[in-house]
């Protein structure tokens, strides 16, 4: 490489000067060096690559992108990226940012909130590799900016703690669905296996960690109070800001800037009064679904009940007459219970059979409404049918079972004016005895 020389000297003082009398040198000045300077450096590099082959500013720079974007082909690209892209998501707008799946965008959706600031820096430097502008012009292809936009978007909100954990309070995709009753009860075991993922994924809302895990058929008793009582007093974190609407800038007035403050406090009251809701059924149903409480219950049931058998087969023992007696009482109290429970069922059969033949006498008495053409001369009406029938459940209401299955018994005509006389006859009881009005049941009239 050729070396370039620059000759150079001390300027001469001015003759204006006037301060050796007052000037005091320590010492005197060193001759002058002569040094070599080579130029060097990715600039000088450039300026000779243009010179050499007579290009632009301009058109180096498209001949080193070239060559660059030939270098990292996008075969390469593509084994470093861990997601494939949905064709979908880079048609996005770069405007509508704040409905983006921010993960998606950096190929982080198997991550989501436990990706490391680690892994986002490498995976937007890897979406940045893949989809700069300059690298698509290079390799030909016409596109927009507008994915490489969203990029530095979910890069920019992902990278600060704070905006990052606004939108992971609202990151819908991050939480794992309940399972459903049946998918539980499908299986010995689904439980713990259904529900312990839906756990954790709730778990990282939770302002005091670790949060205790839901553990197996074998936990103690203890761990699964702990469990529950956790999660019962549950202390979140999420504030729903990330759902706030934009508040107008500087320059609109400030009604309408509160106005907009307002709204979003609102907004975010109400997000988390239906988050706790739900929350909190979703303890309920696991509890329900959890076979361990039951399980601790009927083991201190069983306790107890030893206890108290051992108590009386001690007393037994102490006190052989006493105890004689008392299985005496207790055989003669069984027998009268047997037999008070045998007079029960005959009872409650009995009103079950009574309660059966009430029900078939009123499907019998508005069968005998419609033999009866519905009291109507002709082709009943629809509204003659609506009220004969009502007015038929009328009087089923103004009857007791007696009653009905007397009335019921004189019903034995298919003839529709036999029929209507019956049901007219009943009415002028019923109203006799003060039980109908003159004036309802017109139909029966």
């Amino acid at each position: 490489m050729a070396t370039l020389q620059i000759p150079g000297s001390l300027p001469a003082l001015p003759s204006s000067w006037s301060a050796e009398k007052d000037f005091l040198p320590l010492s005197t000045l060193t001759l002058p060096t002569s040094r070599a300077l080579s130029p060097v450096g990715p600039h000088f590099l450039a300026h000779a690559r243009r010179k050499r082959h007579h290009r632009t500013f301009s058109e180096d720079e498209k001949i080193q992108a070239a060559s660059a974007a030939k270098s990292s082909s996008p075969e390469q690209d593509d084994a470093e990226i861990s997601e494939d892209e949905d064709p979908m998501m880079l048609q996005r707008e770069a405007k509508d940012w704040k409905t983006q799946d921010h993960y998606a965008v950096l190929g982080l959706s198997k991550y989501r909130y436990r990706a490391t600031e680690e892994q986002i820096k490498k995976a937007h430097r890897k979406k940045v590799l893949r989809h700069h502008p300059d690298k698509k012009a290079a390799s030909g292809k016409e596109e927009g900016d507008q994915f490489f936009k969203c990029i530095q978007r979910a890069t920019e909100i992902l990278q600060d703690p704070v905006r990052r954990r606004q939108y992971d309070s609202v990151d819908e995709a991050a939480d794992v669905e309940p399972p459903s009753k049946s998918d539980v009860q499908k299986k010995a075991g689904n439980f713990y296996k259904l529900y312990a993922p839906v756990f954790r994924a709730e778990g990282r809302f939770s302002k005091q960690q670790p949060v205790p895990e839901l553990g197996n058929d074998k936990s103690t008793k203890e761990h699964v109070e702990q469990f529950y009582n956790f999660w019962y007093a549950f202390d979140s974190w999420r504030s729903f800001e990330y759902l706030d609407e934009d508040v107008p800038d500087d320059s609109a007035s400030r009604d309408q800037k509160r106005h907009v403050e307002r709204k979003n406090n609102n907004a975010r009251k109400k997000h988390k009064t239906e988050d706790s809701a739900r929350l909190r059924k979703l303890i309920d149903d696991a509890l329900t679904l959890d076979e361990r409480p039951k399980k601790f219950r009927q083991e201190g049931n069983k306790e107890k009940n030893k206890k108290r058998l051992d108590k009386e087969a001690a007393e037994k023992a102490a006190k052989e007459e006493a105890a004689k007696k008392k299985e005496d009482d207790e055989k003669a109290a069984k027998e009268k219970e047997a037999t008070d429970k045998a007079s029960r069922e005959e009872g409650k059969k009995a009103k079950e059979a009574a309660k059966n033949a009430a029900k078939k006498n009123k499907r019998t008495i508005r069968n005998a409404v419609k033999d009866a053409k519905y009291f109507a001369e002709g082709e009943a009406t629809p509204a003659q049918i609506d009220g004969a029938l009502n007015d038929a459940d009328a009087l089923i209401l103004k009857l007791d079972n007696e009653e009905i299955a007397a009335f019921t018994a004189k019903l034995g005509s298919k003839d529709a004016g036999s029929l209507k006389g019956v049901f007219q006859a009943e009415r002028t009881r019923l109203v006799e005895a003060g039980t109908v009005k003159e004036g309802d049941l017109k139909s029966l009239a």
